[in-house]
C-alpha cells in the first residue's frame, strides 16, 4: 500500500511537470520564441507519453500546439506531422463529425494552402466543410471563415467561377452575423471585386469594392490601410477601364493614407505613384506622368539604400 502511494504521488508530481512545462511552452510561443516553446513543448510530451494513454487529450493538445508553432516558423512539414498525429489521437477517441476532428482538418489544410499545395487543401478544407455544415449553425463564423478559404484557394487556381461560388456562400453566412459591418465581410466583398476584376468584369467588380468601402468608412479609422488598399483597387478599375479621371481621384485618396505610413509601406506609394504616371501618361500629360514616375524612382532609391526620414 505504502509503495502504490508513493507510486500515485510520483506520478502526480511528474504530471505537475508536464503541467508546468507546457504552461512555460505557451507563454513563450505567445511572446514568438519558438524554440524555446517547442523545447517545453517536447518536456511536456515526455513525461506525459510515459504517464497518459497515447489518445489522451493532453498529449493531443501538446501535438496540437507544436504544430502551430512549426507552422508560424514556415516548417511546415513538421507542422503536418504534428497535425497528422492530431488527428489519428482525434479520429481514434472522438466521433468522425466532432468539431475538433473539422479543426484539425482545417488545420491541415491551412499548412497545405501555405504551401501552396492548393488540391490538398482543398481536399482538407472540404472535409471540414462536410463536418462543420452538419455541426455548427448555418450563421457560426468558422462556417465563413472556411468557405472564404475554399474560394481564395480557388482564385489562386484560377478558377474563377468556382472562387465566386464559395465567396458568395461566404457572404450568405456572413449576412448573418451580428454586426453585419465587420472588417470581415468587408475582406470578403473585397475578394470577391478582386474575382471579377480578374474575368474582366469591372462594373461588377467596382459594385464590390463599394460595398466593401462602404464598410471599411464605418468601422476603420480614416487612415486604415485597409482603406488605402481598397482606394488602390478601386481607382486601377478605374484605370483598366479608362476613366482616367476617376482613376486619379482614389489614387489621390490611397496616396493620402500611404504617405502618412512608415517608411516600412514606401514600396507600396511607389506603386501608387507608377500608377498615376502611367495615368497621365495615357491622359497626354507627360509633365505630370515624369513628375509621378521620378517620385516613385526617389521612393524605391530610398528603401533601397535603407534611407530613413524623419
Amino acid at each position: 500500500l505504502l509503495l502504490e502511494i508513493r507510486s500515485n504521488s510520483l506520478l502526480s508530481k511528474y504530471r505537475t511537470f508536464a503541467g508546468t512545462y507546457n504552461n512555460v511552452a505557451s507563454v513563450y510561443k505567445k511572446k514568438g520564441e519558438y524554440d524555446k516553446a517547442l523545447e517545453y513543448y517536447q518536456k511536456a510530451l515526455e513525461i506525459r507519453s510515459c504517464s497518459l494513454a497515447s489518445n489522451n487529450l493532453a498529449i493531443v493538445a501538446i501535438y496540437n500546439n507544436m504544430a502551430l508553432v512549426y507552422y508560424k516558423k514556415d516548417e511546415y512539414d513538421k507542422a503536418l506531422e504534428c497535425y497528422d498525429r492530431t488527428l489519428d489521437m482525434r479520429s481514434r477517441s472522438l466521433p468522425s463529425n466532432h468539431p475538433a476532428v473539422a479543426s484539425t482538418y482545417y488545420n491541415i489544410a491551412s499548412v497545405y494552402h501555405r504551401k501552396g499545395e492548393y488540391d490538398k487543401a482543398l481536399q482538407y478544407y472540404g472535409r471540414t466543410l462536410d463536418i462543420r455544415s452538419k455541426s455548427i449553425p448555418s450563421n457560426h463564423a468558422l462556417m465563413a471563415t472556411t468557405c472564404f478559404n475554399i474560394g481564395l484557394v480557388y482564385y489562386k487556381k484560377g478558377e474563377y467561377d468556382k472562387s465566386l461560388d464559395y465567396y458568395e456562400r461566404t457572404l450568405e453566412h456572413e449576412s448573418n452575423l451580428i454586426p453585419s459591418n465587420l472588417p470581415s465581410v468587408a475582406t470578403t466583398y473585397n475578394n470577391t471585386a478582386s474575382v471579377y476584376y480578374k474575368k474582366g468584369e469591372y462594373d461588377k467588380g467596382l459594385e464590390y469594392y463599394e460595398k466593401a468601402l462602404e464598410i471599411e468608412r464605418c468601422s476603420l479609422p480614416w487612415n486604415h490601410p485597409s482603406l488605402a488598399v481598397t482606394y488602390y483597387n478601386i481607382a486601377s478599375v478605374y484605370h483598366k477601364k479608362g476613366e482616367y479621371h476617376k482613376a486619379l481621384e482614389y489614387y489621390d485618396r490611397t496616396v493620402e493614407i500611404e504617405s502618412k505610413s512608415l517608411v516600412a509601406k514606401n514600396p507600396s506609394l511607389a506603386t501608387t505613384y507608377n500608377n498615376i504616371a502611367s495615368v497621365y501618361y495615357k491622359k497626354g500629360e507627360y509633365d505630370k506622368g515624369l513628375e509621378y514616375y521620378e517620385k516613385a524612382q526617389h521612393l524605391n532609391r530610398v528603401q533601397y539604400h535603407g534611407i530613413i526620414h524623419h
